[in-house]
């Protein structure tokens, strides 16, 4: 869209808008760029919201790279003067906090059983509506020294990529991880590309010296160990 459109967020019929689009679905039904608007809030003169939140996208590449972004660089953006440049630094800042105490938090954790995998990241993915793939990450003691998000979307061998999933692993000295995703249809039964993966990390594991001790399924109300069924 061009500078010169006059498209603005009030222009959508009302139940395609941001705002009640995350107040009737929740926020992580929403993209990035329609976040993004929410934050900035309003656009400028001849120039909407969604204009300046997609020029953010393309300009800075992906969220993490408007996170990294100075205050300088973002108010290059027309529509982003200081202050909302210091609005959207303050909101990238709290989820930076936030990782912080949920990585104080599952350094509790001793992973002992697959219940305890279970325990650490079910808030993080059940009722999401794709699946999340996990990478937990485990020291000599079993104990969690970080947590990431390998991928979102429906698991397939190119979108978990050894290289991907035990790139955090080597980065902190991992001796250990173990795999976690959820099955947003609420049955855990495995799928043949999911026994797929889990070989194939097992055996990128092994080469590498990073043992892979579980892969679990997270259902609705359940979940599977294919170590425990012997699929590991």
């Amino acid at each position: 869209m061009k500078d010169g459109d006059t498209f603005t967020v009030r222009d959508l019929p009302r139940s395609e808008r941001p705002r009640e689009r995350l107040l009737k679905h929740g926020a992580d039904k929403l993209s990035s760029q329609e976040l993004l608007a929410l934050v900035i809030g309003r656009g400028v003169s001849k120039r909407s919201v969604m204009t300046i939140a997609q020029e953010l996208m393309v300009r800075f590449g992906s969220i993490q790279g408007i996170s990294n972004a100075t205050i300088e660089e973002l108010s290059h953006i027309k529509g982003i003067g200081a202050a909302k440049a210091t609005q959207l630094k303050a909101v990238f800042e709290l989820g930076k906090r936030q990782e912080l105490e949920r990585e104080t938090l599952y350094e509790s954790y001793d992973i002992k059983d697959p219940q305890s995998v279970v325990r650490a990241v079910r808030g993080t993915i059940k009722d999401k509506a794709k699946e999340h793939f996990k990478l937990i990450l485990l020291n000599t003691r079993n104990k969690i020294i970080g947590l990431s998000t390998v991928s979102i979307g429906t698991l397939n061998a190119s979108l978990v990529h050894p290289r991907e999933v035990f790139k955090d692993a080597i980065r902190h000295s991992a001796s250990s991880v173990v795999i976690a995703h959820n099955h947003p249809s609420g049955d855990p039964e495995p799928s043949e590309e999911d026994l797929k993966i889990t070989r194939r990390l097992v055996e990128s594991g092994k080469i590498l010296g990073i043992e892979v001790l579980d892969h679990i399924i997270i259902g609705k109300d359940t979940f599977i160990s294919l170590k425990m069924k012997g699929l590991l």
